[in-house]
């Protein structure tokens, strides 16, 4: 199992690991093809973005990445292959993300994540702050958290 930087020719492999992620919650194809549009990943945004692929055997099975501005730190994408979701990469891929952080500096970051992903990252310490609407259905709620890194 490695850690690494995402190189900009990955991009498509990212978006489809993003898209089969949330695809592990049972939503359904309209959904999920909005998402993939809405949520795709790109080559300028591999360069411009911190970007980690988690992999094993060469193989990607979980990425992050953030986007910092004047405004804060967001974390954007956080996804595990479904296959690997319950066994422990998660966290692993998490305590990076909080050591990478620690390393430049940031002190907290925000994020949006579904019902069904609330308990990960609460079990990681993330606190819900609030809701906002979803990028994906206008008539959906999503979970704003946040992050305090100590």
């Amino acid at each position: 199992m490695n850690i690494r930087r995402a190189y900009p020719f990955e991009a498509g492999v990212l978006t489809d690991l993003a898209v089969a992620s949330e695809a592990y919650w049972g939503y359904d194809k309209k959904f999920l093809d909005t998402f993939r549009a809405v949520y795709k990943v790109s080559e300028d945004y591999i360069i411009n973005n911190p970007t980690f692929v988690l992999e094993e055997d060469d193989k990607a099975i979980g990425f992050y990445s953030i986007i910092e501005n004047s405004e804060g730190v967001v974390l954007e994408y956080f996804y595990i292959d479904p296959s690997y979701i319950r066994k422990g990469y998660g966290r692993i891929l998490w305590d990076h993300l909080i050591e990478f952080c620690k390393n430049r500096g940031i002190l907290e970051f925000d994020f949006v994540a579904s019902n069904e992903a609330v308990p990960f990252y609460e079990k990681m310490g993330a606190i819900k702050v609030g809701e906002t609407k979803s990028l994906v259905e206008s008539d959906r709620r999503v979970n704003k958290l946040k992050m305090v890194i100590s």
